[in-house]
């Protein structure tokens, strides 16, 4: 992971302007404010400088390899920038987590498998000589009544940081809202950390809310941030009270300003990785803003089988925590993993839209202890393959020819297939993968018959690209994310999709 920060003064001098009133999500439009909070005299936030993947030639590199990322912080991190009047910048505009806020319209699995596999292929919007290969797997959708039980130990940052309107007192709603959701057959463990760790609410059942919520709002922020020690505490709870047949999990919410104890990115990514193996899996909530440091909390929740979320509003909470509880909190399959082998004789290259920091290598594909991406309850992952035809010119063409051997002429064979796709996948509890595999025809439909859900997640993309400025954008622009998303809305029971509609015009504002 590239150690280059994006965050500085000089970079981020914007966030030192008085906040408007902030958005919050209710019935699909955005309505202020979430709080009074305004950017601080000074700014520490953190993203890690994001190197895009290049075109690669199928002849030379047929393998893409990757793991599923179902984070969404970009997202609603994202939204806080643009309702804050500025432009966020590049290192905090992940584009896989853009696409993957939003629900598709994918076919739920069928048989023992966790999830289904949906594949489309249409025209690039921003370049007609390409194609756009869209990658959807949806999980398997589990009622309420059939999850597992939960136990849950909130690990909570309580530092003096955390003295905001929009960190502390937003995570005590927050996860009130989670606390309503819960039975007889939780538990939930509270435990704090400032300058030293402690737990504040032993075990207890998750039908004692009233408790629950009384524990939560003792609360108070003070002190430094020692969150290696709350990390070890939490973690020896959360084994402490598994039960087989349970989903066990850390959820840590914090603004990720780690200053006491360990606090160096490779002491913490360590320390959560040995964590990982006891079988409990984390969910990261991030808060706040000024001193947000997105690029630790990102790495914690890959490194410790967990999923990423951050909460800028209570209606952001309750889609995470409450609507999505399910996807967020209860794991159908762990370290899932994608292989896609392209057919040289109607591929010339190739490039993944995102996942820069989920790329494996090829030979990690079959490796079981290499770790990769969470699939919870009902979640939908969506990958984008930009894909560029024999013949045609692409950044990286350009090529000497080799002195020792011949360039190879791509075979004709298997005529009608334009890529495999392969899955790893392990159980829950179990440290074997299973094996799917799914072949991609070359067959592909025009933009206007495409799905809609194939055009939303074109237009998310086309608006990630526009927003980072990247260099593979094309003829990329707001308007034209816009008019790919008006005409792709569907049903948008819970107004995501209207809502990002006027996220598009805010940013369009912003950028003359």
């Amino acid at each position: 992971m590239a150690e280059k920060k994006e965050g500085s003064a000089a970079q981020l001098s914007r966030a030192r302007r008085v906040a408007p009133k902030s958005a919050v999500l209710q019935g699909g439009v955005l309505q202020g404010p979430v709080s009074q909070a305004q950017p601080p005299d000074f700014n520490t936030e953190a993203y890690d400088a994001i190197q895009e993947s290049p075109f690669v030639a199928a002849k030379d590199a047929p393998l893409s390899t990757f793991s599923i990322d179902v984070d969404t912080a970009s997202y609603s991190n994202v939204r806080r920038f643009l309702a804050q009047g500025q432009l966020p910048p590049s290192g905090a505009v992940r584009v896989e987590e853009l696409v993957n806020y939003f629900p598709y319209d994918y076919a739920q699995p069928t048989g023992d498998t966790p999830f289904s596999v949906t594949t489309e292929l249409s025209q690039a919007p921003w370049n007609p000589q390409h194609q756009l290969l869209l990658v959807g797997l949806q999980g398997k959708q589990v009622a309420a009544a059939q999850l597992p039980p939960r136990n849950l130990v909130f690990l909570l940052d309580v530092s003096g940081s955390m003295n905001e309107p929009n960190k502390l007192p937003l995570l005590k709603r927050s996860l009130g809202a989670l606390v309503n959701t819960l039975g007889e057959r939780d538990q939930v463990a509270i435990v704090v950390y400032a300058g030293a760790s402690g737990v504040v609410l032993q075990p207890t059942s998750g039908d004692r809310q009233a408790a629950i919520r009384e524990a939560l709002d003792r609360l108070e922020a003070g002190g430094s941030t020692n969150g290696g020690q709350g990390i070890e505490l939490a973690y020896s709870l959360a084994q402490h009270m598994a039960r087989p047949g349970s989903s066990n999990r850390v959820i840590l919410a914090t603004d990720g300003d780690f200053n006491v104890g360990a606090t160096s990115q490779s002491e913490l990514f360590q320390l959560i990785e040995a964590k990982r193996k006891s079988g409990v899996f984390l969910s990261v909530l991030g808060f706040g803003m000024g001193n947000y440091k997105d690029s630790t909390l990102e790495l914690l929740a890959d490194k410790g089988n967990g999923n990423y979320a951050y909460i800028d509003s209570l209606a952001e909470a309750r889609k995470v925590l409450v609507a999505q509880g399910g996807a967020t909190l209860a794991t159908l399959a762990k370290d899932v993993k994608l292989q896609l082998e392209f057919n040289p004789a109607h591929v010339g290259a190739y490039r993944l839209i995102g996942y820069e920091n989920r790329r494996l290598e090829a030979r990690d594909f079959n490796d079981d202890a290499k770790d990769a991406g969470e699939l919870g309850a009902g979640h939908s992952v969506t990958a984008l393959y930009e894909i560029v035809p024999p013949g045609v010119p692409f950044d990286g063409s350009h090529v000497d020819p080799l002195r020792y051997q011949q360039p190879s002429t791509p075979s004709a064979g298997h005529g009608d297939e334009l890529c495999t796709i392969k899955l790893r996948y392990k159980a829950p509890s179990s440290e074997r993968s299973q094996l799917s595999e799914h072949v991609v025809k070359r067959e592909a439909s025009q933009l206007t018959a495409t799905s809609p859900s194939f055009r939303f997640a074109a237009a998310v993309a086309v608006f990630g690209m526009t927003l980072r400025e990247s260099p593979a954008r094309g003829s990329s622009s707001f308007a034209m994310a816009r008019q790919l998303a008006a005409g792709a809305q569907g049903a948008d029971a819970e107004g995501y999709r209207r809502e990002f509609l006027g996220l598009l015009d805010t940013a369009s504002k912003l950028r003359r």
